[in-house]
Order: structure tokens, then C-alpha cells, then sequence
């Protein structure tokens, strides 16, 4: 399955919130354009904090921020220039993960930093003909899981408990369907909450699906979305605010009808569609506003008044470049264009004064609310 890149971001607000202000007013956020320091294609985002940041791309790519973005400092990872890096998790300023796919078999690796990119340590590198691994997602600095399309109907992902090294957890995963896989979107096909929760969206095959799981990976549940599903279309990036409280989007990549999204309110066991997005094509990425403690994953959120807004930006054909953007007060119910927006792959919050954008060029746009 092809795994085009781009971006639908997901933000979040209460009634209490500034959007309650104003007698009706919806606030626009800030955008504040950075300097990345590459030209590369940068398709992933990690907030650690309001500070530290790190983002990853083409090229073998990874940019980070200790300033909040007023400067960026640029690297490649050894021996991966012909590798993209489709996903990255920042823990601090010292202290990240990569995962690769390349032009190459082997090509998908996990990488990990502990000295804020100097060196790379190796930990991972896939050995299965067919495996495709789209996006990892972490419940602590050194639990975190890996997942992949399916294989022979199986599901190859791994898991981290260490933060060292990783495992097979292929016999707790459900059984695949025929050609069932995911989109490696900005690395949010999967998302994990809490302690131990995590959901994986799925497509390629007639039925586009939530994978879930309650206890870190041990077992997993499948469950059916009203996603159109078919080999270039599904659910695409996955999103949850609580445990019950989750909002899915995605669409089909062959045209520039517009995405879908939905929410679920049982922890991803049923789902209603919302109104689509005022955006062209394809839904890839969602990224909630989170809380403390900080980061794109959301290691041990709890209740936080800023998890109902949604951003979203698509992809367009003829050429799968990026499309524009749009965002939601309330989980998708409502929608407002962000005008100018476009060109922007991922996109991520630490908190709801700061986000950011990343994409086409090496562009980084800060989003403010």
C-alpha cells in the first residue's frame, strides 16, 4: 500500500475555555513561521514541552528546538540519508526516538538518542519480508509500541518495555483482513492514553478498523468504523482524549473527496461520523491539545479542558501534495478554515499556546490559541 504523508490535526476546548468568550466569538489562533534550519521534507512532530521540540523527515533527517522554536538545530542520522523518517518521539532535549522506512529492504529501523542527536543508537531493524511499519506511540519515555500492515493476516508489531529493546507482540494482535494495513500519516495511526491504552486505524481492505488495547499490548480488540475502506482508503490517524472520549479521521487517497472524521465516546468500540471538514482530500494526521505532562503521545493525561478541539490539513491529488487546513472548537462538530495554511504534513501541541506545523521545505509554523 502506498504511504503518503500528510496531515489532520486535532485540538481541544472547553466551555470554560477563552473559545466561550466574546459572546459567540471563535477566536483565531497565532502562526508564527520558524526557521527549521533544512530544506528537507519534515513529516513528524514531537512536543516534549513549550520548549523543547523535535521533528523529523526525508533525508534522514531530525530538527530540534530547546527555545520554543526562535532557533532549530538540524542533523542526519548516519547512514540513513536515503531513509525518511516517518515518526518521532521526543522525551527531553537529550532523549528521542526515529523510526525509518528507506528506498531499501531492510529499511524500517528505530533509532534512539540520549545525548539530543549527537549520537544514534540502533535498536531496531525490521527482518520481515513484508512488514510495513507506519508509526509508533509511547505510554512513558520506555514503553511504547510499533505497528505495522498486516502480513500473511498477522499483525508483526513490537513493543518496548524498556526502552532498549524491542518484541514480537504478533500473537496478542487480532487476525488481519485481506490487504487490512494503515497509513503511515505523520505517525498517528496509533495513539496511546494513560497507562496502558492505546488504538491503531486501519484500511486497505473492506472494512476500515479500530485496533485497541486496555493493557499495554497484552490483548487487542478490533472494532468497525463507517470509514470507506478499500486499497487506498480507510481510517488514517487516531486520536484520544480520555479513555472513552476518541475522534478518528482519514478518507481516500485515489481522490480529493472531501475526508472523513468521527468520534467514538466508549473507548472506540462504536463511532459516528461528524460533518466533514472544509478541506480537499484525504484526513492524515490528528494531534489533540494536551495538558501536563506535555508531549505528543500524552504520557499520563487526565482530565483536561482543552481536549475537544480538532485542526485538521489534507492531501490533494494529482500528486499527493499537501492540502489546506481547517479546525474545530468542539471534537468536529463545527469547523473553521485556516486560511493560508497549506504545504504542512504534521502537526502537534504541548499545550493550546503552543503547537506547531511542519512540512513541505522544511517549513514550521507556530500555532497559537
Amino acid at each position: 500500500m502506498s504511504k503518503l504523508l500528510l496531515a489532520v490535526f486535532l485540538m481541544a476546548a472547553s466551555a470554560t475555555s477563552a473559545f466561550a468568550q466574546g459572546a459567540g466569538k471563535i477566536p483565531q489562533p497565532t502562526l508564527t513561521p520558524q526557521n527549521s534550519g533544512t530544506t528537507q521534507l519534515l513529516i513528524s512532530v514531537s512536543p516534549v514541552n513549550d520548549q523543547v521540540v523535535w521533528a523529523a523527515g526525508t533525508g534522514g533527517t531530525y530538527v530540534v528546538t530547546t527555545d520554543g522554536g526562535n532557533t532549530w538545530r538540524s542533523g542526519v542520522v548516519p547512514g540513513t540519508a536515503d531513509f525518511q523518517f516517518r515518526d518521532v518521539q521526543g522525551v527531553s532535549d537529550k532523549v528521542a526516538y526515529l523510526m525509518s522506512i528507506g528506498n531499501y529492504y531492510p529499511s524500517f529501523r528505530i533509532y534512539k538518542t540520549v545525548d539530543g542527536g549527537h549520537t544514534w543508537t540502533k535498536q531496531f531493524e525490521n527482518e520481515m519480508k513484508g512488514a510495513f511499519y507506519d508509526c509508533f506511540a509511547f505510554w512513558t519515555p520506555n514503553r511504547g509500541v510499533t505497528h505495522s500492515d498486516s502480513v500473511k493476516g498477522v499483525f508483526p508489531d513490537i513493543r518496548t518495555t524498556n526502552g532498549t529493546t524491542w518484541e514480537s507482540i504478533a500473537g496478542n494482535m487480532p487476525p488481519a483482513l485481506p490487504g487490512e494495513a494503515s497509513f503511515s500519516a505523520s505517525g498517528t495511526c496509533i495513539a496511546t492514553e494513560g497507562s496502558d491504552n492505546a488504538w491503531v486505524a486501519t484500511g486497505g481492505s473492506t472494512i476500515a478498523r479500530i485496533l485497541a488495547t486496555t493493557d499495554g499490548g497484552n490483548t487487542w480488540n478490533a472494532y468497525d468504523t463507517p470509514f470507506v475502506s478499500n486499497p487506498s482508503a480507510g481510517a488514517i490517524s487516531v486520536a484520544f482524549a480520555d479513555p472513552l472520549n476518541g475522534i478518528v479521521a482519514g478518507g481516500d487517497l485515489s481522490n480529493n473527496n472531501p475526508g472523513q472524521v468521527a468520534t467514538s465516546s466508549d473507548g472506540g468500540q462504536t463511532w459516528a461520523l461528524t460533518p466533514a471538514p472544509p478541506v480537499e482530500g484525504a484526513i492524515f494526521c490528528l494531534a489533540l491539545v494536551r495538558g501536563q505532562p506535555q508531549g505528543k503521545n500524552g504520557y499520563g493525561q487526565t482530565d483536561n479542558p482543552y481536549n475537544r478541539a480538532v485542526v485538521v490539513t489534507s492531501e490533494t491529488e494529482p500528486n499527493y501534495s499537501s492540502g489546506n487546513a481547517a479546525w474545530s472548537p468542539d471534537f468536529g462538530q463545527t469547523w473553521y478554515e485556516l486560511p493560508g495554511v497549506s504545504g504542512y504534513w504534521a502537526v502537534a501541541f504541548a499545550n493550546r499556546n503552543a503547537g506547531w506545523f511542519v512540512g513541505n521545505n522544511g517549513q514550521i509554523l507556530k500555532i497559537s490559541f
